[in-house]
């Protein structure tokens, strides 16, 4: 049992990928908090913690030069290098394989490591709410905070148009975003609150709270 931010120091996390993490933690906290039927929240929580544990290995360094501070490029592309010769250069098998070394649940490990923007329309058509949760609200944190759905799709297709592995058509990424807009519906149809309601001064306090979150 350790707390989060202590893994976090341990696997050498970014800072900023740090705060991503929370901040989808946070919001997945609310909607939890605000959710019509049972949830799982613990399993949610702890999978949001952990969901972009290997993503150091896709960054372009030099995107958010602002965000390799204090320590600088030099030491967090020796970290990047790690974490491709330890483990992959698969973000999602990173997060697996570490979700795994921390002895976390089968469930958890699952919802951990199985987010992504391609595999919205199959969340969007399956009964598995966490999952669904894990998506939606992964896809409301931008660089600097908590966006609206449409603002967050709107952002990352400004900054992965020019990518090299960036290989969806327009009509492509459209049908994946509607698929996404659809689960947000899902969700706060039975929720007590809406989606306007998540944003960066309702989730600043949960996330101070988070950061003591044991892993279990």
């Amino acid at each position: 049992m350790r707390k989060i931010t202590e893994i976090y120091t341990e696997y050498k996390i970014p800072p900023n990928l740090q705060r991503h993490m929370l901040w989808v933690a946070a919001i997945a906290t609310i909607i939890c908090d605000n959710f019509e039927e049972p949830l799982p929240k613990e399993d949610i929580v702890t999978a949001c913690l952990l969901h972009d544990m290997g993503n150091i290995v896709k960054y372009e360094l030099g995107y958010f030069p602002e965000f390799m501070e204090p320590q600088g490029l030099a030491y967090w592309q020796n970290v990047q290098n790690e974490f491709r010769e330890k483990y992959s250069a698969d973000e999602h098998k990173i997060t697996f394989l570490i979700a795994k070394e921390l002895g976390l649940s089968d469930r958890i490990v699952e919802l951990a490591s199985g987010n992504g923007f391609q595999l919205l329309c199959m969340c969007r058509d399956s009964e598995d709410i966490p999952m669904k949760m894990m998506h939606y609200c992964d896809n409301r944190v931008g660089p600097y905070g908590i966006l609206s759905y449409d603002e967050r799709m709107e952002e990352a297709k400004n900054r992965y148009k020019n990518r090299k592995d960036n290989n969806l058509t327009e009509e492509e990424r459209q049908k994946f975003v509607a698929c996404g807009r659809d689960i947000e519906k899902q969700i706060f149809a039975k929720c007590k609150i809406k989606p306007e309601d998540i944003n960066d001064e309702t989730v600043k306090p949960i996330i101070e709270k988070l950061k003591d979150f044991v892993i279990k």
